[in-house]
């Protein structure tokens, strides 16, 4: 494949509200692909509905692309700017009698559907102007420009998920390409953005599969190249509904405020109708050279809330502990009010890290499972530490604390000391260890005691102690 070969995709969201879960999917296999041979990734952002469009939309969508780490290649490409562009086209089809003016009223076109409804016919424009003189139209009077569409035969869309698809034309009636007021539609639109960008190969759910056979019809009447097509199943709800709130179908920004990591995200995305083999892992590098259109599979795809955090923690576990840090300050950031990590809590906190890891499922799990390492001074205790440190507990606090100040303050120092005056109390090690534990972070679970104490040094942790010891 040459450069000039080479495909070229495009991700093209309306900002009409926030990147959802199965934009996202769509997203990230145009990426994919993209990426796997080589060729270029667009973003176009198509706000011709301007009054749904807002800027707040746009902007979550950029900032979700930016989070998932799906980078696109140039200048974000808005719809609305390339306003006059469409006209041009709409023009020039009129020019060469592949459209036309309709002038029939709202009131018209209302009586025709009322018409159609009452015989039980399909719904669609009767095409009442399609050969009609346009001076029979009285003067200044608005009209559409409506393509002349195929009326019979069919039009066939060569899916590479679906396989062809079949139409048949004379259930596509002559759409609206300008209307009224001479804005494009949607419909025009996107084909013609779609052939100045050069796009190749056009990825996206299979809500759209309708619109390909209507926008074959206007490629086809311009003589242009068609694009290669692939329609996406779309994502089910566990329950196998189609997609709502209450599934998750939420933006991909909560998904990074569950604490969820990019890499997780992509991974899971990917497996959300594609799939190799039975890999479940697959590191986006991998996905990379993996990917490709045959493997889409034909069916929807059921999100797993249980699969996402398994996954997560995967990545969670495999992840350097300085890095983790750094999403850990930044779910810190993002609480209300936000917090913010000392130098000297960081450094706990990445030290703490490889026990600290291997028991959260979500970033916000190990931000909170960490909160004993953000401030110095005693712990605010929940009800489980609370019933564990007794007048009796407490008492053992007092007596270890004792024990240790003559030793190195090194976890496996402690712990031997910790030991011998368990066994010398007649007493099991968790005895000892758990009113300590409860002490430290004022919690019942958090990693290794001992590794808890060092990590803390020994003033911190003996202030810590010292509140709750008689």
């Amino acid at each position: 494949m040459t450069e000039n070969h080479k495909p070229v995709l495009r991700f093209a969201p309306s900002p009409t509200g926030m990147l959802h879960i199965g934009g996202a999917r769509t997203a990230l296999f145009n990426w994919l692909y993209a990426r796997h041979t080589g060729g270029k990734f667009l973003l176009r952002i198509e706000d011709t509905d301007r009054e749904r469009s807002t800027p707040e939309a746009v902007g979550a969508i950029l900032n979700g692309m930016t989070w998932l780490g799906l980078t696109w290649d140039g200048e974000t490409v808005y719809q609305f700017a390339r306003v006059q562009r469409h006209r041009e086209i709409a023009e020039q089809l009129l020019a060469q009698g592949k459209a036309y003016r309709c002038y029939a009223t709202a009131q018209e076109l209302d009586e025709m559907r009322a018409a159609q409804r009452a015989a039980g016919k399909p719904i669609r424009y009767d095409g009442r102007w399609r050969d009609r003189d346009p001076n029979e139209a009285p003067s200044g009077a608005p009209f559409v420009v409506r393509l002349k569409a195929q009326q019979s035969g069919e039009t066939i869309v060569h899916d590479v998920v679906q396989g062809d698809v079949r139409f048949a034309n004379e259930q596509l009636d002559d759409m609206v390409l300008l209307r009224s007021d001479g804005n494009p539609t949607y419909m025009l639109a996107v084909v013609v953005d779609d052939y100045d960008m050069g796009i190749t190969h056009i990825i996206r759910g299979d809500d759209h599969l309708n619109n390909a056979a209507r926008q074959l019809q206007i490629i086809q009447a311009m003589g242009w190249l068609e694009p290669v097509y692939g329609h996406l199943p779309l994502i089910h709800g566990p329950d196998g509904a189609k997609l709502s709130k209450r599934h998750g179908a939420l933006a991909v920004e909560a998904y990074r405020d569950m604490g969820y990591l990019p890499e997780t995200m992509r991974n899971y995305l990917l497996r959300l109708g594609w799939s190799h083999g039975n890999d479940e892992i697959i590191p986006t590098a991998q996905a990379i050279e993996w990917f490709n259109l045959e493997s889409v599979g034909k069916s929807p795809a059921r999100l797993d809330f249980k699969k996402l955090d398994n996954l997560n923690a995967h990545y969670i576990r495999s992840m350097d502990g300085r890095a983790l840090a750094d999403e850990v300050a930044a779910v810190l950031a993002r609480k209300e009010p936000p917090q913010t990590l000392s130098q000297s809590a960081r450094a706990r906190l990445i030290a703490a890290m490889p026990s600290l890891k291997e028991r959260a499922k979500t970033l916000v799990e190990l931000a909170d499972a960490a909160e004993f390492l953000y401030a110095d001074g005693a712990r605010i205790l929940d009800d489980a530490a609370k019933r564990v440190l007794t007048e009796e507990a407490r008492g053992l606090n007092g007596e270890f604390l004792a024990l240790t100040a003559q030793i190195p303050w090194t976890a496996a120092a402690l712990e031997e000391k910790a030991r011998s005056f368990a066994g010398a109390k007649g007493l099991k090690l968790g005895q000892v260890a758990q009113p300590i534990r409860a002490a430290l972070t004022g919690r019942t679970t958090s990693p290794p005691v001992f590794a808890i104490l060092e990590i803390l040094g020994r003033e911190e942790s003996v202030a810590r102690i010292e509140a709750y010891s008689a």
